[in-house]
């Protein structure tokens, strides 16, 4: 019976790190849209934007492997306690990454549209700055995932709070653009809704970092995600009037 047990966990070990490699090699995909998406804003590029907008349907694709592949590990092993609850947090893990994936897509869709626009100074330098920071933050988060790191966890979400204040300047800075001048209006929208995209990023990497926590202590902060969206809210608020 004690090598049946043995036997079992071997092969549930095996099936967590084929499953694992999937969550990465879908992490890498992400980073890259994310990486690219800002950079063809930036450089008004739009062949490289395209490159991201198809990218997404690869990482749609991992999404579904994950999810199958662990609805399998679940049938199949019968896992308990703390197996199952890596099991379930592999495929939130995999379910962020695909959002991040969607806000790249996104990026890259307006980036389409502003290249016919003027552009406004500065503003898409900000953004590539505030997507690098998540990109980062996204690594991180993944590697405190396979190492099982709470202070590399903690890291990330202490790093969105820095995402946020960026966010929040950029949101500011597209307000006095418009009341400068109307016709910044449409551009300022679009890289309103860039940055917004960006700030969803990194919730979701912090999520990420949330699991991790949740994964090795058994609960979540208290303060976990979904925050308050107040930005977003006022900019609603703005388009209304």
């Amino acid at each position: 019976m004690h090598n049946d047990n043995k036997h079992i966990a071997s092969a549930f070990d095996r099936d967590l790190e084929a499953i694992q490699a999937l969550i990465m090699k879908m992490g890498g995909l992400v980073e890259a849209s994310i990486k690219d998406a800002a950079q063809a804003l930036e450089e008004r590029d739009v062949e490289l934007a395209e490159k991201v907008h198809k990218s997404d349907k690869a990482i749609d694709k991992l999404e579904e492997e994950v999810n199958e592949e662990a609805a399998r590990l679940i049938a199949l092993r019968s896992p308990t306690a703390s197996d199952l609850r890596t099991v379930l947090t592999v495929m939130k893990i995999s379910t962020n990454l695909e959002r991040c994936g969607d806000y790249a897509k996104n990026l890259a869709k307006r980036t389409g549209v502003l290249v016919n626009m003027n552009p406004i100074t500065g503003a898409a330098t900000s953004i590539r700055r505030m997507a690098r920071e998540v990109e980062e933050m996204l690594k991180l988060a993944l590697d405190a995932y396979i190492q099982r790191d709470v202070g590399m966890a903690n890291e990330v979400r202490h790093r969105d709070l820095d995402v946020d204040q960026m966010y929040n300047a950029l949101f500011r800075e597209f307000l006095t653009y418009m009341m400068e001048d109307p016709r910044n209006i449409t551009a300022c929208m679009h890289l309103h809704f860039i940055a917004k995209n960006i700030e969803r990023m990194g919730d979701h990497a912090t999520s990420i970092a949330e699991q991790v926590i949740y994964l090795t202590t058994g609960e979540l902060p208290e303060d976990a995600r979904p925050k308050g969206d107040i930005t977003s809210q006022k900019m609603m608020d703005v388009e209304g009037e």
